[in-house]
């Protein structure tokens, strides 16, 4: 008998309004939700403006451009699977479309991390059915 898969802390839970940012990023795309009434975009996925509070709102797709406005380094955490990951960068970037957005930050030393610093999005298979957006430097 095996022993129970320990629980992911890292798997989003989608549901029938996320499905469409989750299908994209499987497919190395980024969407973000935009408001028609107010012209603005959002983030994270919700069904209502959080501007104007308008509910005509639709996916676009982001560009996969930003900079990074704020980071922390974590070197612990005992939540499966971050503990095999440490260190890692736990970021808030804005999005080039006005977001911000809070991710991670790979393929960057931590002495190269600057505020402001472009990004660019990249997706990672998180092995479980699921691809999550990360950010790295731009090119």
């Amino acid at each position: 008998m095996t022993a129970p898969a320990a629980p992911r802390f890292d798997l989003p839970e989608p549901d029938a309004f996320t499905r469409p940012f989750w299908d994209a990023a499987a497919e190395g795309r980024l969407l973000v939700r935009h408001c028609a009434a107010c012209d603005r975009a959002h983030h994270y996925p919700r069904e209502f403006c959080p501007y104007c509070w308008s509910e005509d709102g639709s996916w676009r797709e982001a560009s996969g451009r930003a900079t990074l406005y704020t980071w922390s380094v974590v070197h612990r955490n005992d939540l499966p699977p971050f503990a095999s990951r440490t260190p890692y960068v736990a970021a808030v970037v804005d999005l080039a479309e006005g977001p911000r957005m809070m991710t991670e930050v790979v393929e960057c030393a931590e002495a190269d991390l600057r505020a402001g610093m472009e990004l660019e999005a990249a997706f990672r298979d998180t092995g479980a059915g699921f691809t999550v957006p990360v950010f790295r430097p731009g090119a």
